[in-house]
């Protein structure tokens, strides 16, 4: 059966994004971005909510972009093919490998599971996460801590007072500063 994994990056204090939006301290390394190339590697499909995709549509069509070093190209031209599921209760449209859900992201997974495929099933996004969470339905969280407090944002956990025991599988510092963790869910 497919995995499903969410991983993103976040602050020491557990936020994905700080209280004014903004994510600027979570800028990758070298390090950092072999990690991340490693993952995608291992995803099928990415699932995501509608602030995530927006965010990664800066990748859309700069797999050439000059104005981009070869490591910001190369994800460029690995993250474009990727099939994406966009969840939205806006959008009436994605651009290149998406297609938006015509259902919940629960029924998604099950459908995606169901059918053939390899790789994993990777969420992004932390509320599409934490439904995907409340669901029982992460295998495992991949989290890049960044050293740096921002105080309050968007936390990368769900805070639904739901206990879930996890086994850490990876540990390893990147870029001299920032700490890679790699738990599975202990079920």
């Amino acid at each position: 059966m497919r995995k499903v994994t969410y991983s993103m990056g976040m602050s020491l204090d557990g936020f994905i994004k700080g209280p004014d939006g903004t994510f600027d301290w979570g800028v990758p390394g070298e390090e950092t971005f072999a990690v991340s190339f490693d993952e995608l590697r291992d995803v099928g499909v990415h699932l995501m909510g509608r602030h995530l995709y927006e965010t990664m549509l800066f990748w859309e069509g700069r797999e050439e972009d000059a104005a981009l070093d070869d490591t910001e190209r190369e994800w460029a031209r690995q993250w474009n093919p990727l099939p994406k599921v966009v969840f939205s209760r806006t959008l009436t449209e994605v651009q290149g490998a998406a297609r938006l859900s015509q259902g919940g992201v629960a029924e998604e997974i099950e459908r995606l599971r169901a059918e053939p495929g390899d790789g994993d099933i990777a969420v992004g996004g932390a509320a599409l996460a934490a439904e995907v969470a409340a669901a029982g339905l992460i295998d495992e969280y991949l989290v890049r801590v960044f050293p740096v407090l921002v105080g309050g944002g968007t936390p990368f956990f769900a805070r639904d007072d739901r206990r879930v025991d996890l086994e850490l599988l990876d540990q390893r510092t990147l870029d001299g500063r920032i700490a890679y963790l790699r738990y599975g869910v202990v079920r």
